[in-house]
């Protein structure tokens, strides 16, 4: 019983400490994937994003940036620290409807080749949180 109380204590200080984790791998995870020597987009494609999650926004929806979420996830049934891992539990993504039909740049090989982006964007957060969750891990 102590073993599942203080199993239950370190999940629950884990995720306390998530939103942090969170916010500082999107800004770092941005930085390296759309900025630099080697971004994942074309900055034209990239202005594009930005439009769509500015228009996104106005009309009263999340938009893109920040709409990823995350979660800690128990691979082994809640016995072991040592399978605590993190999952995206949304990816954004942008489709031609509602608000973006406007939009005349997004063919869409335009929108594949952004949500691919998005994509890789979110699963390089996931990485990024999961290393914050190991090293969270292995400080005692």
């Amino acid at each position: 019983m102590a073993d599942s109380n203080s199993r239950r204590q370190l999940v629950h200080e884990v995720r306390s400490q998530l939103d942090g984790w969170v916010d500082r791998a999107r800004v770092e995870a941005y930085t390296e994937l759309f900025e630099g020597d080697d971004p994942i987009l074309p900055e034209e494609e990239l202005r594009l994003l930005d439009t769509i999650d500015s228009q996104l926004e106005r009309h009263g929806d999340d938009g893109v940036w920040g709409t990823d979420q995350y979660g800690i996830h128990s691979a082994d049934g809640g016995r072991s620290t040592d399978a605590l891992g993190v999952v995206c539990v949304y990816h954004p993504q942008v489709t031609s409807d509602s608000v973006l039909r406007g939009i005349d740049d997004l063919d869409d090989e335009t929108e594949e080749r952004i949500n691919a982006a998005l994509w890789t964007y979110a699963q390089r957060v996931t990485e990024l949180v999961e290393e914050r969750l190991d090293e969270y891990l292995d400080r005692d």
